[in-house]
């Protein structure tokens, strides 16, 4: 049974998806943090690095966009043209965003345009049918097909949708002539316009949901706020009347994520260790060239030898890994340290196991291969922000480091400042020594302050200060 729910206020919207019962996936969606991914711009290029075949593209917000040329050429021009032969500071280009700016980043760009409807991607500046990979009937495929390549305008290319899969000809060509209107339109709007401009602005994560979640797989779709479950009705009724009577309004008293136990799962979303039933855990580590985690057995001492031991172990790892990596929408390369297993038998079925649970994800990812290390390597390709960049910001105490400097380094710090400030000037009348809590009873415990007095002949104050951030420290000369 699939599920679908809604929790709306004014300030978020959350979309989670659940299969009998289990959270598969969560979207979040903040006024106050819109997505770029879709949306296209008339941009001016301000800077072009032949050397790296990029350019990088004011589309009039803080960052610039990075556009790799290669993405606005044909393949056999990518290393035959010069890039700035093609793209030169001061032109005036429609590019569309593929990736949101992340961190220092700012997003990526592509002149590959593509516009998503409910059954079709229309992709004006690419001739290219394709079929999506989910529909794996092989009649069902060569008939899709065979309707694109009727479709298709002319100079245009198609990518025909899972949820196309058993509709008519008639339901395609609709969504193709809607989608050529409004590529018609997006050009004549960039005509008009002067770079840097806003063309076309993809859809909400609502709309997003109904064009390209709920389909007949789901069961139920339940909404928590009757002005949104007015805005899906409408555009149920539109799209797929024959599934208006899965839009349901939730109107009980009790949060509709509590009601279905999420919050509990949303919560360890955030965690960096998460516990596995068998008493094991998984740790998560992100730094910005990858993702690290890192499998432990904890307590579990298995039922028989301790190869099986490892290897049930590493299985129910890799289950809530690939439920992780797909909740917290964790891109680009991922290393996973799995509890060694010696035989080769077991990598394989463990490699065969994950491949087989990543057809899950709408999103591609590739379990590329055990190294030499006994590493697992993973890609998965990234575009919007995630629940971690949405959800947390970095801390102000550690800076993102994951630590902070222990009260004993403070403590030798303060001591060492003093000893300078002794050097030069005498303080008849000591010092005022401002730490948080946690210094003040090191300084206490250690006597480093007894020390500086009687070498110094001076007399030094702390004063506690629960405000203050545990790294930081004021000495005050006079006291």
């Amino acid at each position: 049974m699939k599920t679908i729910l809604v929790n709306t206020v004014p300030e978020e919207t959350r979309v989670a998806v659940l299969a009998d019962g289990e959270l598969q996936a969560l979207e979040l969606e903040r006024s106050t943090h819109s997505h770029l991914v879709g949306n296209l711009y008339k941009g001016y290029v301000q800077n072009v690095l032949p050397g790296m075949q990029a350019a990088f593209v004011d589309i009039g917000l803080g960052k610039n966009a990075f556009l790799y040329v290669g993405d606005g050429l044909p393949k056999e021009a990518v290393t035959s043209v010069p890039p700035q032969e093609r793209i030169h500071i001061g032109q005036q280009i429609l590019l569309q965003i593929v990736k949101d700016a992340i961190g220092t980043k700012g997003p990526r760009a592509t002149m590959h345009i593509s516009l998503p409807g409910r059954n079709v991607v229309l992709m004006p500046t690419s001739a290219y049918i394709g079929i999506s990979r989910r529909i794996g009937n092989a009649e069902e495929r060569e008939r899709l097909h065979g309707i694109a390549e009727r479709l298709c305008p002319e100079g245009m290319g198609l990518i025909v949708r899972t949820v196309a899969e058993g509709q008519e000809e008639a339901v395609l060509r609709d969504d193709v002539d809607y989608l050529v209107r409004l590529w018609r339109s997006i050009q004549a709007r960039c005509k008009l316009a002067t770079a840097p401009a806003l063309l076309y602005r993809d859809a909400d994560l609502i709309i997003r949901i109904v064009r390209d979640i709920f389909a007949a797989d789901v069961d139920d779709m339940i909404i928590d706020d009757p002005t949104v479950h007015r805005r899906v009705v409408e555009l149920v009724q539109y799209i797929s009347p024959d599934l208006l009577d899965r839009v349901q309004l939730y109107e009980e008293r009790i949060p509709l994520f509590r009601k279905f136990h999420l919050d509990e799962e949303i919560e360890k979303m955030g965690a960096r260790e998460i516990a596995l039933k068998s008493g094991g855990s998984i740790v998560i580590d992100k730094t910005e060239a990858l993702t690290a985690i890192d499998v432990n057995t904890g307590k579990y001492v298995g039922k028989s030898n301790l190869a099986e031991t490892a290897y049930r172990t590493n299985l129910e790892a890799a289950a809530e890994i690939l439920k992780q990596v797909r909740l917290r929408d964790i891109g680009g390369i991922i290393i996973v340290d799995f509890i060694d297993m010696e035989g080769t038998g077991h990598k394989e079925k463990l490699l065969e196991y994950m491949r087989e649970q990543v057809k899950q994800d709408r999103t591609k990812t590739n379990i590329v291969d055990i190294t030499a290390l006994g590493l697992v390597e993973i890609t998965r390709k990234k575009s919007r922000q995630n629940f971690e960049s949405i959800r947390f910001s970095e801390c102000p105490c550690c800076h993102g480091r994951g630590r902070i400097e222990s009260p004993e380094t403070v403590c030798i710090d303060i001591s060492r400042d003093i000893r300078s400030m002794e050097r030069f000037s005498h303080a008849r009348a000591g010092y005022g020594v401002e730490v948080h809590p946690q210094v003040a009873e090191e300084l206490e415990r250690s006597k480093i302050l007894e020390g500086l007095e009687h070498e110094f002949g001076t007399v030094i104050r702390v004063v506690p200060k629960g405000e203050m951030h545990p790294e930081t420290y004021s000495i005050l000369s006079g006291g």
